[in-house]
């Protein structure tokens, strides 16, 4: 670096490209089949990216750029460029940033390349990047650095442009059906909408700890009893427990509700997000997951959580209790578990991640659910499913209990629990405050409708 500035080359300099076009429109616009070999200087483009590769032949020199749509050789000729331009190309680091302004240039192999008629550097990289062919293998260093990953892997550049593609496509699915989206705030007094323990944070202007939410729904409720019918939040939520491949401290969920609707109107509406989503991000419904083909499009399968349990261990749940459930699982309950709690850990180990295809499963013991209607035929359940693809639960969504009767009775149960059936509860002596509130709001809501929190990958992030 201070080579250059010897020389009198700014490593960093201001830049400005206005006439820049993407490498990849430069290779959409032109079939070497259809041009001659050679150079064709009436053809001229002003291209930016990093430096990749690059090697020399003799005079010649043949560099590889790339920038976030593709990657383009560029032919550098000392005959062409000059003894000083030639040099200071070859005087070069893999990893640079630069402006190439060249004209089209088809090899002799038949490639579409530009030859170099002015090459800028625009920044240049004091540690090269992890090598070109064998990329960034390690996973620790790949999350720890993603600069350097999205450098070395394609896949992980994909995979960041197709989930913004994904988030647009939801936005925009939701807005063609006139959801409305709002924000819901991060630090919160109460801890609600969910059974996870928070994160706690210190307010220094006021003097008092605040929570990071943990769930959008309460406020979203809110929206409801005030009138806006159609009304969603995409928000980042944080959740102080465990961490594993399904689960993540923060991570990004969609929940939207609708009125008038139940939960089986909600998980219509998660097929159709879907099918329509995949289709406009990704351009197709199929995709594979575990070596399987799964058809997003194709209506998805919809089981009971009573079936799913019984074909899989030949138990009805329904009719069993929590001692002969303990037993599918080969082992003693615990004396703080809770007959839902077993019939849920079979659930979970046993039957979901035998699902493959896309599956709707209803009807769920109703105690981990206290804000859920119960079912209409079976008080015990409550009208909640899971939506699961590769053995991962993507979607659940509830039919919302509105009968304030019926939630304070829950909030009081709940209240009167073990300690440990209170984990990730907010604190004992906002309890109370919270279910006020929340039984306030059901006084005022006189409609029926659906709820659907969702994880943007089977990690949750």
């Amino acid at each position: 670096m201070e080579r250059l500035r010897a020389e009198g080359i700014d490593p960093y300099p201001p830049v400005s490209l206005p006439d820049r076009t993407l490498i990849r429109d430069v290779l959409a616009a032109h079939d070497p089949a259809e041009l001659e070999a050679g150079e064709h200087p009436e053809l001229r483009y002003h291209i930016a990216g990093r430096l990749i590769s690059r090697r020399g032949h003799g005079r010649t020199a043949f560099l590889d750029i790339r920038d976030l749509s593709g990657s383009i050789q560029a032919v550098a000729r000392a005959d062409l460029l000059g003894e000083e331009a030639y040099e200071r190309i070859l005087g070069l680091d893999v990893g640079d940033i630069v402006g190439i302004v060249g004209s089209v240039y088809v090899t002799q192999r038949g490639q579409l390349a530009l030859a170099i008629r002015e090459c800028t550097l625009l920044t240049k990289a004091l540690r090269p990047p992890p090598d070109k062919y064998h990329g960034l293998e390690d996973t620790g260093t790949r999350y720890r650095y993603r600069e350097l990953d999205l450098i070395a892997n394609e896949d992980t550049r994909e995979l960041f442009i197709t989930r913004a593609r994904i988030i647009a496509a939801i936005r925009q699915w939701l807005a063609e059906r006139n959801f409305v989206e709002v924000e819901t705030p991060v630090l919160q007094s109460l801890a609600g909408g969910a059974g996870s323990r928070p994160f706690t944070t210190h307010h220094n202007a006021l003097n008092r700890d605040l929570y990071l939410r943990i769930s959008v729904e309460l406020f979203l409720n809110r929206l409801i009893v005030g009138g806006l019918e159609n009304v969603y939040d995409m928000a980042k939520v944080f959740r102080n427990e465990g961490i594993s491949p399904k689960h993540s401290p923060e991570f990004t969920i969609i929940e939207f509700m609708f009125a008038y609707a139940d939960y089986n109107d909600v998980a219509t509406a998660t097929e159709e997000m879907f099918r329509d989503v995949a289709q406009r991000a990704l351009g197709r419904t199929v995709v594979r997951r575990g070596g399987e083909e799964i058809d997003l499009a194709k209506p998805w399968r919809r089981i009971t959580m009573r079936e799913a349990i019984l074909q899989t261990t030949g138990v009805d749940f329904i009719e069993s209790d929590r001692e002969r459930l303990a037993e599918v699982l080969e082992r003693e309950p615990d004396p703080d578990e809770s007959w839902a709690d077993v019939v849920l850990d079979i659930y979970t180990k046993l039957v979901e991640p035998t699902i493959n295809q896309p599956t709707h499963v209803f009807d769920f013991p109703l105690e981990p659910f206290p804000i859920t209607k119960r079912h209409s035929g079976h008080p015990e359940l409550a009208e909640h499913f899971d939506a699961v693809i590769g053995g991962i639960e993507l979607v659940s969504g509830d039919t919302e209990l509105n009968d304030p009767v019926d939630q304070w009775q829950r909030f009081r149960g709940a209240a009167q629990a073990t300690p440990h059936r209170r984990r990730g509860c907010a604190p004992p002596q906002r309890r109370g405050v919270r279910a006020r509130d929340r039984v306030r709001l059901l006084a005022h809501c006189r409609r029926r409708h659906g709820r659907r929190p969702a994880g943007d990958d089977p990690h949750r992030t």
